[in-house]
């Protein structure tokens, strides 16, 4: 156990357990019987410090199939928390675009993945702007495009083609900086919803015309956190939030498992909502770590050093 979540109405009573699992991103990503068997370990032991869901954090949810090698557990709850950060992203997205041009490309790259996908489907019922779907399966682009209104996205698996678009969106699961300054078009708005990160700080010294925000960030002040998540007080990843609001819920059974689905996504959207006491609502934002205003023009971060106990 590496830390605890108290609500601010009820600060007497510990309601969620953080649990770090030993296992390296490498690792994670490179997935397996192992993995899963540790992972399943550190479930079990959720459910021995009484808990009645639990909630697959960072690359925890790709090293188990978003949750699906865990689905033969009947005495717990298990969630990937892609539903809400899908939903999360999405009102960040909305927000992102009216730094960018009415009729702006929105590029997602890794848009067949468990996030990406739900996420697609928002925005294609959700908004008006043209939609590429970049990721390395081909077969699963089309097969994720045939769900969409006919012409309203592009697919590709060439990165290069993100340079057509305004706002990218990035959902991979990696260990290192997928998207590079060559693959940005001047003045483009990244809304980074990877962890660990896809991106690097230095991005921003190579591109000062650039704005990178971080993704999946949620505001929580009724949450009082104790143990180190990297993000500050009051702030939470969304895959945690989901965590949380199925919990306050009374959630039985799993709930996101594989691909979320949109009607996951607004209900959790609801949780959000009928908890709104806590906070649950789209965090300020926030690049690298650091709080920033989205109306000031884009400028590179003051020094890379200082923003090394920053990052996630």
């Amino acid at each position: 156990m590496t830390g605890t979540l108290r609500y601010s109405d009820k600060p007497e009573q510990v309601a969620a357990y953080l649990l770090t699992v030993p296992l390296t991103p490498k690792a994670l990503l490179e997935g397996g019987r192992r993995v899963e068997s540790i992972i399943d370990r550190a479930v079990t032991k959720a459910v021995g410090l009484g808990a009645k869901t639990v909630g697959l954090g960072a690359l925890t949810a790709p090293a188990t199939a978003g949750g699906m090698a865990l689905r033969h557990r009947t005495d717990v709850g298990i969630t990937n928390g892609n539903a809400f950060t899908a939903a999360m992203t999405f009102l960040g997205a909305e927000r992102l675009l009216s730094l960018c041009p009415s009729n702006a490309t929105i590029a997602l790259v890794g848009a067949s993945g468990s996030v990406g996908s739900c996420l697609t489907q928002l925005l294609a019922r959700r908004t008006a702007q043209p939609l590429l779907l970049v990721a390395r399966n081909e077969e699963r682009l089309r097969t994720l495009q045939a769900t969409l209104p006919a012409g309203r996205s592009q697919i590709t698996t060439d990165m290069t083609r993100v340079r057509e678009a305004d706002l990218v969106i990035l959902l991979t699961s990696a260990t290192d900086a997928v998207l590079r300054s060559e693959h940005l078009k001047e003045g483009a708005v990244v809304l980074d919803d990877t962890q660990p990160r896809n991106t690097r700080p230095e991005l921003l010294q190579e591109r000062p015309d650039i704005r990178v925000v971080d993704g999946g960030l949620v505001s929580v002040p009724g949450v009082q956190r104790k143990g180190f998540i990297g993000l500050p007080q009051g702030v939470a990843y969304a895959c945690l939030a989901e965590t949380l609001l199925l919990g306050l819920s009374g959630q039985q059974g799993h709930f996101s498992l594989g691909w979320p689905s949109v009607e996951q996504a607004e209900h959790m959207l609801a949780l959000a909502a009928r908890f709104g006491h806590l906070g649950f609502t789209l965090a300020e934002p926030h690049s690298f770590g650091q709080p920033v205003t989205l109306e000031d023009a884009p400028a590179p971060l003051p020094a890379l050093g200082a923003l090394s106990g920053a990052q996630a």
